[in-house]
């Protein structure tokens, strides 16, 4: 089986050995703990893979460590796996959150009875899995195999280890995910069958077959607004973020880390695998649309988080307003707004993972409540827990010198070259940005002490979980141009239908095209040359 085979499938496989190694009885109380290691030992396994397959990812070497193997020959399905710019990053990323997701379950089932921690640790690893099998794979059919399977352990960890009205937050996410699941399945078969027909070739599903066969502009555009309703659910975006608010505050921690900082990104990511690369026409045709959408995402999300007490719902609607900044970057159709979404992807998920476990741990000093008025106080009283918080929310304002400003300053560099009146609105949103992060590391570290907080310090296993998501935020932060590096041919090679089919409605209906214009002036200098050729030789 070829590595990226083994990084794919060994955290599942080590969810479902952690659910069926046997325990001896005199062990049973224990069978949290074997489990919990198990499904540690995967994690971390992954996480060596997925850095040894980074690392030897050359950029610009295009699509790398391929795996090509027929699945269902009848239906041109292949089992394609691939590395390029486009998810080498996005692979680390969900690695380190699973891993770290994974150690924090391992120490907080230690202190509080886990019933059932063998169906959670199974559930949390075939997650991974599903995350992972979306982001390499290269064939359509495959991606959206991979897009359904990680919905299913989700549902089950909600349902069953969340808390509050959890019943109530599972079914409004299956009922929007669902919706958005079909209208992706229906269009991933019509660009297959479509693709077929009008080139009349084979039926396929591998995406650099599909990209080769270019759909009609018409059809483009029923399938990108499929494609879209399905990604910005999952991202998720305003208007489709109804399932967040009771989704996010019924989810365990680790879920939620591993949630918001995971799987919104495997929308954004769609764009750029799929939606650019296969229907280029449409992408340019809706462009202004999906600025609106997500400028609305960056203004509504940030109004509402500077509006809420619930620290865990600051976060949330936080990260609708980030993630409107990404899809601004993806659909400016630039290159720097593009590298800049990218990497804001993976700055998003290093911020907003450690801000919803700190959320958990000051929750924790606090009776249990997540109500920022409730908090507060204790800054002084554990300095190293207010020094990584604030790290994290200078990060998340992209305060100059943190990770995310970077990313921002490219995406918005971007749209300013695209929709410069867009991109002036989107300002806002990062004066905006500074309000929400900074009043929420206020009221919950500063102010008065509450009767109910009880002031601690960061535990030492506690550091263990924060630790690798601060250093890998300070590497980007200080050196960003690694992942801008690798990742620059793969966007630029996303982009180029989009950027060519830009300069189409440029050229007026009737009217000679540019190549035609600038061949005809080409004949023209030489038909003169050649003339005074010959008017020299008489």
């Amino acid at each position: 089986m070829p590595p990226l085979s083994y990084l794919i499938w060994l955290p599942a496989l080590c969810g479902l050995l952690s659910a069926i190694v046997p325990v001896p009885r005199t062990q049973r109380t224990r069978e949290h703990v074997i489990a919990g290691a198990i499904a540690l030992a995967g994690s971390l396994v992954a996480l060596g893979l997925a850095i040894w397959v980074i690392v030897g990812y050359r950029a610009g070497a295009g699509l790398s460590d391929v795996t090509d193997t027929k699945w269902i020959g009848a239906l041109g399905i292949y089992y394609k796996l691939g590395v390029d710019g486009l998810n080498a990053a996005l692979i680390g990323l969900t690695t380190l959150l699973f891993a770290t997701a994974v150690l924090a379950s391992n120490f907080r089932m230690r202190t509080e009875r886990a019933p059932r921690a063998r169906l959670y640790y199974f559930l949390f690893m075939l997650a991974e899995s599903a995350v992972l099998g979306a982001f390499l794979a290269q064939d359509l059919a495959l991606f959206v195999a991979f897009f359904d399977l990680m919905l299913i352990p989700f549902y089950l960890l909600i349902g069953i280890f969340g808390s509050g009205d959890r019943v109530r937050a599972t079914l409004k996410l299956v009922i929007y995910t669902l919706v958005g699941s079909l209208l992706m399945l229906a269009a991933a078969i019509a660009t297959g069958v479509l693709a077929s027909q009008q080139h009349g070739t084979p039926i396929t599903f591998a995406l650099s077959s599909l990209q080769a066969l270019p759909l009609s502009k018409g059809s483009q555009e029923w399938i990108f607004l499929f494609f879209a309703v399905a990604f910005l659910v999952k991202m998720p975006a305003f208007p489709l973020h109804g399932w967040m608010p009771d989704g996010y505050r019924a989810m365990p921690t680790e879920v939620v880390m591993v949630f918001s900082g995971v799987l919104s990104k495997v929308g954004a990511y769609g764009f750029l695998r799929i939606v650019l690369p296969l229907f280029p026409q449409a992408a340019v045709h809706f462009q202004t649309l999906m600025l609106i959408i997500a400028l609305i995402s960056i203004l509504y999300g940030s109004i509402v988080a500077f509006t809420q007490t619930d620290a865990r719902l600051i976060a949330g609607y936080s990260s609708i307003a980030q993630l409107g900044f990404i899809t601004l970057g993806i659909f400016s159709l630039q290159l720097q707004g593009a590298q800049g979404a990218l990497l804001g992807m993976v700055n998003h998920g290093l911020v907003v993972a450690p801000i919803f476990f700190i959320i958990a741990l000051l929750a924790a000093r606090a009776g249990g409540s997540e109500d920022i008025r409730e908090m507060g106080g204790i800054a002084f009283r554990a300095p190293v827990l207010a020094t990584i918080f604030l790290v994290v929310a200078l990060a998340t304002l992209a305060m100059p010198g943190s990770s995310n400003f970077a990313g921002e300053f490219l995406i918005l560099l971007g749209v300013f070259e695209s929709k410069r009146v867009i991109a002036i609105i989107a300002f806002a949103g990062v004066v905006m940005a500074s309000v929400y992060a900074l009043r929420l590391f206020i009221r919950t570290m500063h102010n008065r002490v509450s009767p109910t907080v009880k002031s601690r310090e960061l535990g030492l296993g506690d550091g263990l979980v924060l630790a690798p998501l601060v250093a890998a935020l300070l590497y980007l932060a200080f050196y960003p141009q690694g992942a801008l590096h690798r990742s620059e041919g793969s966007v630029d090679s996303s982009l180029a239908g989009a950027r060519a089919a830009l300069v189409e409605p440029a050229v007026k209906p009737g009217a000679p095209s540019t190549l035609t214009t600038q061949q005809a002036a080409a004949e023209e200098e030489e038909a003169a040359a050649a003339q005074e050729a010959q008017e020299s030789a008489r």
